[in-house]
């Protein structure tokens, strides 16, 4: 995804040799260290109940190769690589050069009957293939480990000014859950704290019962999540044209995750079926808060933006992940080989992966704040990006009434 100030690219299969993360834009002077800020993150997107097999296999860890030096970063591209595991049980299906002759078709692990709902399908259709596996491989979530990296340098530098980005699970199938008025000032430390990523007790013992019914039956669950990011100053992203507002980059970045159908800023979909009287925030005199300029709202329904601006309230961004599209009791397909109609492939994968999307839309949402925080207080050093973003709120805070 190429955003204004940062750009990223992930490359690699589900059961390649690993995934490569390339980013660029991070200023120099970011004291980053691989094993404290990027691998605590790859492990958070592996936990979650309702995972399969695979992650039991994986244990991801970033490896960097580029845009680092004696830990700090060095304005130069950031190289950053994450090894499969599993590719050792691959090797020949997933190998580069081709295949010997005499070699055993079943050894290359072809597949012929796409799944409803994956990209199976119009994979094969847009880009002249037949055997299923030649998309299915990029097409995985397994690809996310690689953005989830890219968001932890994100997160990183967001930390480094008094931005925190978290989440939590609102939804797992048709169990809702009820999240404290007030979200823990230590969000993700709450909800890692459940197997389900929710800060509702009562509801995580229902999504579980919901997850192993899914299993026992053969299906598979999808649910809502929130991210929470905290800290984020007034005056980030852009009204003047369409691609600057930040509602928009978010929600392209939020709905880009792999099964991810829906975005919401704050309280939309609710604010729909209300009056405007019931929707928006009043305006408050808040001369403590100087990253709201002084005003802040009487709630935040809108969810921290305003005309595709942040307003200085915590910015809230909720997910809509439908049903993982590996079913253990197939839907009916068509096999490609000959166009008989057969039951769709079974991969091994998850029930339920709704509190690791959760995380992996923690770096979605990072990326796209930190893109804007270097769209408004820019440089090529964290330094310079200090200097101008204390600047900024020394005006905040000086800006009097009436002043142009």
């Amino acid at each position: 995804m190429s955003l204004t100030h940062l750009a990223f690219r992930t490359a690699g299969e589900s059961h390649g040799k690993g995934l490569v993360a390339l980013l660029e834009g991070i200023p120099a002077g970011l004291d980053l260290q691989v094993t404290r800020d990027v691998d605590p993150e790859l492990a958070r997107r592996q936990q979650g109940y309702g995972r399969g097999r695979r992650m039991q296999i994986e244990s991801d860890r970033g490896e960097l190769l580029s845009g680092v030096r004696l830990g700090e970063t060095l304005g130069s591209p950031l190289a950053l690589l994450v090894w499969n595991r599993d590719w050792e049980n691959w090797e020949k299906a997933m190998a580069h050069e081709p295949p010997a002759p005499d070699e055993n078709p079943k050894a290359l692990r072809p597949m012929y009957l796409p799944r409803p709902g994956h990209a199976d399908l119009v994979g094969i259709l847009k880009y002249h293939r037949r055997d299923t596996r030649d998309v299915l491989e990029r097409a995985s979530a397994r690809e996310t480990a690689a953005r989830v990296a890219c968001g932890a340098v994100a997160k990183r530098l967001l930390g480094e000014f008094g931005i925190s980005v978290g989440s939590h699970v609102l939804a797992i199938g048709p169990v809702r859950a009820e999240p404290p008025a007030a979200l823990p000032e230590a969000l993700n430390e709450a909800a890692d704290a459940s197997p389900v990523r929710t800060l509702d007790p009562e509801a995580a013992a229902a999504m579980m019962e919901a997850i192993d019914g899914a299993k026992e039956e053969g299906d598979t669950l999808g649910g809502v999540f929130e991210v929470v990011a905290t800290g984020v100053p007034v005056g980030l992203g852009s009204y003047v044209s369409w691609d600057r507002k930040l509602d928009g980059r978010l929600a392209q970045a939020v709905a880009s995750i792999q099964a991810v159908k829906g975005v919401e800023v704050g309280e939309a979909f609710q604010g729909a079926g209300r009056r405007g009287s019931e929707v928006h925030d009043a305006i408050v005199p808040a001369p403590e808060r100087p990253r709201t300029g002084g005003l802040g709202r009487a709630s935040n329904r809108a969810g921290g933006l305003e005309g595709g601006v942040t307003t200085g309230e915590p910015l809230r961004v909720r997910g809509a992940m439908k049903p993982i599209s590996t079913l253990r009791k197939p839907l009916g397909s068509v096999d490609l080989r000959d166009g008989r109609p057969a039951n769709a492939a079974v991969e091994r994968s998850d029930v339920c992966a709704v509190p690791a999307a959760a995380v992996v839309a923690e770096a979605m949402v990072a990326l796209v704040l930190a893109d804007a925080f270097l769209e408004k207080f820019g440089g090529d050093a964290v330094a310079e990006i200090r200097r101008n973003f204390e600047a900024y709120l020394a005006y905040l805070g000086a800006r009097g009434f009436g002043e142009r």
